[in-house]
């Protein structure tokens, strides 16, 4: 795991994102919840690109060396660079599974996509996005 502070500036409903570690490193979202989404997917695509081209990380601030600007709000934001790079490859893998007889009848009757359920299942219980 590798953490970086964002700084989240709001504008209106928005909130627009920085870095202070990784300057050339920018993002907003249209309300909180997807700027923090936009932050930490941001974050890790910067990193694995810093990866990719043998770069080194820069050291993170402590927060209160960081400076804020009125209204700013100092947000750490957690990067999982083994999921994130599995996630790059998004070749799907073929299961097999059991499940009882009678769930089965009733989820085809729905017309439920088995493989679409079972992802997001998986993604739930893993809490990844």
């Amino acid at each position: 795991m590798v953490l970086y502070y964002a700084i989240f500036n709001p504008e209106g409903p928005q909130f627009n994102v920085s870095f202070p570690d990784l300057p050339e490193l920018f993002t907003s979202g249209k309300n909180m919840t997807d700027a923090l989404h936009m932050a930490k997917d941001a974050l890790e695509g910067y990193l694995l690109w810093l990866e990719d081209e043998n770069e080194p990380f820069p050291p993170t601030s402590e927060y209160d060396e960081i400076s804020l600007s009125k209204g700013d709000l100092l947000i750490p934001i957690e990067a999982n660079l083994e999921v994130a790079r599995l996630k790059e490859n998004t070749k799907m893998i073929k299961k097999t599974l059991t499940i009882p007889n009678y769930v089965n009848a009733l989820a085809e009757k729905e017309g439920i996509n088995f493989s679409q359920t079972l992802t997001e299942v998986l993604k739930e219980k893993l809490q990844i996005r």
